[in-house]
């Protein structure tokens, strides 16, 4: 496992940040990927605990930042065995779908699907080339997507549209690559709290007052990043292409709420 290099995009803080602790308690060695050239106080924390941690500045959504990336997890560690495609951002703005901004749209369609789409693309090509020189490595991809790419909300359309795609992309990339030995997963977080996510604490508290989800409380980045080391780890074998739900049990079909 000391040998073995995980590269998680958007790893820079909030649920990347988490994956990345969680793998790096079980030994992982770690190329932690973010848009600033900072790496921010919470990679420098990790890399002080003693994790073996590179940072890696790099815009997935440009094809220069994608190979600038994998070129860094080359020549630092020579190989890759674990791709967490984490990296998303929100809407600029939450609208009426009338009132759609087609700038928006692209921004999140380039950033939360286009980008870790194509990162997959030539993660995997160098995968396989592993896979092929020595059939005992085992590398894997993760795709971190939201409920949100099957529960509808109307007020922020381009990121449902953008976290459907990933959600598709996850499981294009299971059966293409699944037959090679190569596993690809989904996780679908629910209600994490992110700094992403304080800008709407105060909705998502009523929300989960109200008891709209079973396990009435907010996600962690804990919370994912034990589930993504629990696939890191092979403890989910003879499934590839399932989605894991994170979410409380937010998107649990019921027919009346729990207390009824």
């Amino acid at each position: 496992m000391k040998e073995r290099v995980a590269l998680i995009t958007g790893g820079r803080r909030g649920i990347g940040l988490g994956i990345g602790v969680a793998l790096a308690g079980e030994g992982w060695r770690l190329v932690l990927n973010g848009r600033s050239g900072e790496p921010g106080p919470g990679v420098e924390r990790l890399q002080r605990s003693g994790a073996e941690v590179h940072y890696a500045a790099a815009d997935i959504a440009e094809e220069e930042g994608r190979r600038r990336l994998l070129g860094e997890v080359r020549e630092r560690f020579g190989r890759l065995d674990l791709l967490v495609n984490n990296a998303g951002v929100a809407p600029q703005v939450r609208a009426d779908p009338l009132e759609a901004d087609p700038d928006d749209l692209d921004r999140l369609w380039r950033v939360n699907a286009r980008g870790p789409f194509l990162l997959t693309r030539d993660a995997a090509a160098w995968m396989l080339e592993q896979r092929r020189a020595d059939r005992g490595r085992h590398p894997a991809i993760v795709f971190v997507s939201s409920v949100s790419a099957e529960l509808a909300s109307p007020d922020r359309a381009g990121y449902c549209l953008s976290k459907a795609a990933l959600s598709m992309a996850a499981r294009l990339w299971a059966v293409r690559l699944a037959p090679e030995g190569i596993p690809v997963w989904e996780v679908q977080p629910g209600l994490v709290r992110t700094d992403m996510t304080e800008r709407v604490r105060e909705r998502y508290d009523r929300l989960i007052e109200a008891h709209g989800l079973l396990e009435a409380r907010w996600g962690t980045p804990a919370d994912v990043g034990r589930a993504v080391a629990m696939l890191a780890r092979g403890d989910l074998p003879y499934a590839p292409g399932q989605i894991l739900r994170l979410d409380g049990g937010l998107s649990l079909p019921r027919l009346t709420p729990p207390e009824a």
